[in-house]
């Protein structure tokens, strides 16, 4: 009778083995989710605003766009500004550099990224609400068509690399989108110059 009482104890400790090693293992701890985020869909880096007294400037900087499809920049929103543009720069007529609103906005690529740089693509400030002094911070808002935006702060900077001047001028064609004022004195840069 001891052997089959021990027998029996025998069987029942490695039934209770069994059942807590086959209770762990399903209760194995889950694997730790990513803390990794998607990337979003709108970035920008180095953006900075070039400093004026008055009248017009631009704000810089490089765009990406970190999703999977195109995605176009209709709009501009900042206090600092109550005429905010997106700006291209392109050949006149005449042969000169001429900037402009874009028409449509800017498309930037899935992936790929958008330059805004002094003489070419930029973010225009018409009518500045004040005076912008190097070390100050401008709020922007960039809005796609999909409604994606994009909200982010410049710094503004002395530059003094390329000759264009974010300030009316005095001698040729208006740009209507001003409100008549000449937008002719920031449109003669070619190259890009070093920050």
């Amino acid at each position: 009778m001891t052997t089959k009482k021990t027998l029996s104890l025998l069987s029942l400790a490695a039934a209770a083995a069994l059942a807590l090693s086959a209770c762990s293992s399903g209760n194995a701890p889950a694997p730790a989710a990513s803390s990794t985020s998607p990337a979003p869909a709108l970035s920008i880096s180095e953006p900075w605003v070039k400093a004026a007294s008055s009248g017009m400037t631009a704000a810089f900087g490089t765009v990406r766009n970190g999703s999977g499809k195109d995605i176009t920049i209709t709009t501009v929103t900042t206090p600092a500004s109550p005429m905010a543009e997106l700006h291209e720069t392109v050949m006149n007529p005449s042969g000169g550099m001429q900037m402009r609103a874009k028409e449509g906005g800017f498309t930037i690529p899935a992936g790929g990224e958008l330059k805004l740089e002094p003489g070419a693509n930029h973010i225009m400030l018409v009518k500045l609400a004040k005076a912008y002094r190097a070390g100050d911070e401008i709020p922007f808002e960039l809005k796609a068509s999909d409604g994606t935006t994009l909200s982010f702060t410049a710094q503004v900077k002395d530059f003094s690399g390329a000759k264009e001047n974010y300030a009316p001028g005095g001698d040729s064609s208006q740009h209507s989108g001003h409100g008549g004022e000449d937008h002719s004195g920031h449109a003669q840069p070619t190259t890009s110059p070093a920050k």
